[in-house]
């Protein structure tokens, strides 16, 4: 299993260094964000599955993205305080990437390219689904919301019965 790509560095959104490896025995969804989207209010929908799940063990990560539509503009600092202030974000978010084209961060390179779900990130919103020992276990589309049943199941297959 290649597994090189849980120690790929990233960067908090506030300064921090950061691997998936920090995760480490916990569900994870990535998710690339974006504050100016018509699917920006998922944010509402990720932070509610942060706040229900996570002590089961599933952590919500954000990656700000501006690859669509100049859709997210700010600077790391504004787009917390943006998400914050409008949808009481509490989950864990990197700095500002590029998740397409020749800027891609090495992480979404092997989301996109060698994971078991490969092919472009379409929009906003795309998520990744990891299991509690960091491979990719499903992987959804913009349009199905953090909310949908079949996110759901996969959130709750991947932790287990709850105790």
């Amino acid at each position: 299993m290649k597994t090189d790509y849980l120690h790929i560095p990233l960067t908090t959104i506030a300064g921090d260094s950061a691997t998936l490896a920090d995760f480490a025995g916990r569900v994870v969804l990535l998710v690339n964000t974006a504050s100016k989207c018509g699917y920006t209010p998922q944010y509402a929908g990720l932070e509610a599955l942060y706040r229900k799940y996570q002590e089961r063990g599933l952590v919500v990560i954000g990656f700000p993205a501006n690859d669509f539509r100049q859709q997210e503009p700010g600077t790391n600092a504004e787009i917390i305080e943006f998400c914050r202030a409008n949808y009481g974000v509490t989950f864990p978010m990197m700095a500002k990437i590029s998740v397409k084209g020749e800027a891609q961060h090495p992480l979404y390179r092997y989301l996109t390219e060698d994971s078991p779900f490969p092919g472009e990130i379409t929009w906003n919103f795309n998520k990744f689904l990891l299991d509690r020992e960091g491979r990719v276990a499903a992987r959804f589309d913009t349009k199905i919301t953090p909310d949908d049943p079949a996110v759901i199941a996969a959130i709750e297959g991947l932790l287990g019965p709850a105790k």
